[in-house]
Formats: structure tokens, C-alpha cells, sequence
């Protein structure tokens, strides 16, 4: 058999060393095309939101358990597991209802979902429980609940519906203003005279987020950002502990023993955590020098006890749940979908970078909870509602949808084949 001469030419050294850089940096970024191959298969997204979510269910209940537990000692006859438990029952109620809600049919929300949540925000202004200075808590006998949480989730799905259901009329400026930012100015305006100013700064950062994604003009953000710094402001002159707080955010150092005391803790939490903190359970700030260590300042517990690792990874987690459920609305049709999707991003990732915010006193101390980690059943439920939803939408994904049904056919198969056999 013969040979041309060119088959049979030796490789200089230049052709030899090109080619060992090249099979160099094909092993070196090996990893990156697995990876792009990992995010091409069409579960990724739901398996990214189930993945991302049960960690972070993980790691809030075993912060909540550390973090109450002096707290719950002192106020509940020497029972340091009592707020836990509590915590407990509510997952145990949230996760059958977000299995339910992952399964309801996209046309099961209503406008009865918005109204509800009206009638229980008019309800807590004259009923409602005033707790820190904000009357924002609805009780029924041993109960109690903050409908302003349950309004977040309302007012999403509702505004979703009317944009889908308007979808070809959005370029008119109308039909995208009316009836969703009045609407969203009613529950706000309902949230403020309880004097809630961090829901009320959250229901602003869901109405920016679904104009935004409908494509409304910039001058609507102009507004919506003058109109929210307004009330703020009026809020914070005519309130001195309001104002004092915003003046001293900044520097809680400087009113250490007064309005500073939580901010400034929760620095000292921070801090002395390090790199990989101080282990669960070691914190020292929980032990009755940082206020609510179980709730709006848990951040601050996590950061001490897992150090600048824990914390990054619960804003890495947060981040995987908002590429995932953006990664749905990018790829669907149903404009409902779209719309609801991005208005529970904005919901949880917004709620998530105001407390960080607070702990890392770049925002004042509003009383905003940490998504998901934070104690509390009235932010719980919503939240995990919310990303029943997000998980039900990635199953509904055409390619999703399939692979789920042959990975079904394919079980059933073997179970038939094992009962033959």
C-alpha cells in the first residue's frame, strides 16, 4: 500500500507544541461544554428551582433553630425548640400547598385572588394587631397573620392575568397603565396607612418590575420612583424614630445605643464570623444583644455562624432560582407564565438584596424578612406558593413535559417487565 509524501512528513516542534496546547485547552475548558450541555436538557430548570429551594427550606430551618434558640429559652418556660417547631408546622403546611399550587391549571387565578387580598389589608387597618409600630397583623383567637405577605403573591398573579389577557393591546399606554398601577397604588396605599414602609417599598419594586417587563416607557419609572420617594420621605420627616433611622443607617455607630443597636450587631455578627464562621450554634450576637437574630436580622446570625462561605452561598442559591425561573419566561409562550415568572423574581430577589441590605447597613432597618430562611409563617406560605408556581411552570415546558412523560413510560415499563419476569 502506498504513501504520499505528505502522509508520511514528520511534524516540526511548532506543529507538535500547537497541538499539546490545543488538546491543553480543550481539557482546560472541558468543563465549560459539560456544563452548557447540562443547561441544554430540558429539565434543567426544574431541576435547578426543586434543587435550589430545598436547600435554602434547609438551611433557614436549621438557622431558625439556631437563631431562636435563646430567644425561645427566655420566652417560652426553658423550651429553646418552640420557635422551631413552629417554623416546623408551617413548612409542613407550605410544601403540600406548593404541591398544589405546581398543579393548577394557569387559568385557575382570578381577579378574586387581588380582591381578597384588599378586603384582608382594609381589614388589618381597623383590626390589625400593631406589633414594633406597625399595625400590619391580622389575628383570629391564638392566630395571627400578616396579609400584606399574602397581598405580594396576590398582586403578582393578578397583574399577570390582566397582561395576558391584554397581550396584543399593550402598546397602547391605557390598557398598560389601568387597571394595574391604580390597583397597585390601592393595596399600597393600604399597606402605608398600617405604616408598613418595607412592604410598601416592596409592592413598589413588583409594580416597576411588571411595567418594566410589558415595556413601559421610562418616564413611568420616573414617576413610580418620585412617587415612592415622596411618601418615604413624608413618612420618615413625620416619624422621629423613622428618621432617625435613615439619618444613622449609614453610621449605626453613631447612635450605638439607640437606633444603631440592631444595625450595629449585626455588623459584629458579620464580622466576626470570617470566612468559614463559628460554627452552628456559636453565635454570641443571638444571645440578647441582636434584635429579632430569628427574623429580619437572621442574615446576620448566618453569616456568624457560616461564615462569608453561608452567606454567599444563600445569595448564590437566590441567584440560581431567579436564572432558572428567568430561563422559563424567556422560553415559554404563555404570556401569563412570562408575566407571573418575572413578578416573582422581582418579588423574592428584591425582598432578598432589601434585607442583606439592612444587615450590611446600606439600607435602614425597615423590617423586611429574608425570603424562605427568615421565622415566620405569613412570609413562608406565600414564598413557597410562589415557587410551586415557578416549578409548575418549568414542568409545563413543552420539551420538559416530554421528557418527564417518557421517564413515567419508562418506570412503568420496568415495574411491568419486573412483575413478568
Amino acid at each position: 500500500m502506498s504513501t504520499t509524501a505528505d502522509e508520511t512528513r514528520l511534524m516540526t516542534p511548532g506543529e507538535l507544541r500547537g497541538e499539546r496546547d490545543g488538546e491543553g485547552a480543550g481539557g482546560r475548558f472541558a468543563w465549560l461544554v459539560s456544563l452548557r450541555e447540562a443547561l441544554d436538557k430540558p429539565l434543567t430548570s426544574y431541576y435547578l428551582l426543586l434543587g435550589a429551594s430545598a436547600l435554602l427550606l434547609t438551611i433557614g430551618l436549621i438557622m431558625v433553630l439556631s437563631a431562636s434558640s435563646v430567644y425561645s429559652y427566655r420566652f417560652n418556660d426553658g423550651d429553646s425548640y418552640a420557635v422551631v417547631r413552629r417554623q416546623l408546622m408551617w413548612l409542613l403546611i407550605g410544601l403540600p400547598a406548593a404541591f398544589v399550587a405546581s398543579r393548577l391549571p394557569l387559568g385557575f387565578i382570578s381577579v378574586w385572588v387581588y380582591v381578597l387580598s384588599l378586603v384582608l389589608l382594609f381589614l388589618t387597618i381597623f383590626l390589625g394587631r400593631e406589633i414594633n409600630g406597625n399595625r400590619n397583623w391580622l389575628g383570629v383567637g391564638p392566630l395571627q397573620m400578616q396579609p400584606s405577605e399574602v397581598a405580594k403573591l396576590a398582586l403578582i398573579l393578578w397583574a399577570a392575568t390582566v397582561y395576558a389577557n391584554k397581550e396584543r393591546r399593550l402598546g397602547n399606554l391605557h390598557q398598560l397603565v389601568v387597571p394595574v398601577v391604580p390597583g397597585m397604588f390601592l393595596a399600597t396605599g393600604l399597606v402605608v396607612a398600617g405604616r408598613d414602609l418595607g412592604t410598601a417599598l416592596v409592592f413598589g419594586a413588583i409594580l416597576m418590575g411588571m411595567l418594566w417587563v410589558v415595556g413601559a416607557p421610562m418616564r413611568f419609572f420616573v414617576l413610580i420612583f418620585a412617587v415612592v420617594g415622596t411618601i418615604a420621605a413624608g413618612f420618615a420627616v413625620t416619624d422621629g424614630e423613622r428618621w432617625a433611622r435613615l439619618t444613622t443607617f449609614m453610621d449605626p455607630f453613631a447612635d450605638f445605643h439607640d437606633t444603631g443597636w440592631q444595625p450595629a450587631h449585626g455588623l459584629y455578627a458579620l464580622s466576626s464570623g470570617g470566612w468559614f464562621g463559628q460554627g452552628i450554634g456559636a453565635s454570641q450576637q443571638k444571645w440578647g444583644d441582636l434584635p429579632e437574630a430569628h427574623t429580619d436580622f437572621i442574615f446576620a446570625v448566618l453569616g456568624e455562624e457560616l461564615g462569608l462561605v453561608g452567606t454567599l452561598l444563600v445569595v448564590g442559591l437566590f441567584l440560581t432560582i431567579a436564572f432558572a425561573a428567568l430561563r422559563v419566561a424567556r422560553c415559554t409562550e404563555n404570556p401569563f407564565v412570562r408575566y407571573a415568572t418575572f413578578g416573582i423574581v422581582v418579588w423574592l430577589l428584591g425582598q432578598m438584596m432589601i434585607n442583606v441590605g439592612m444587615v450590611l447597613a446600606l439600607l435602614p432597618v425597615i423590617g423586611v424578612p429574608l425570603p424562605l430562611v427568615s421565622y415566620g409563617g405569613s412570609s413562608l406560605l406565600p414564598s413557597l406558593a410562589a415557587l410551586g408556581l415557578l416549578i409548575g411552570f418549568a414542568r409545563r415546558e413543552p420539551e420538559a413535559a416530554r421528557a418527564l412523560a417518557a421517564r413515567r413510560r419508562s418506570r412503568s415499563t420496568g415495574v411491568s417487565a419486573g412483575r413478568v419476569s
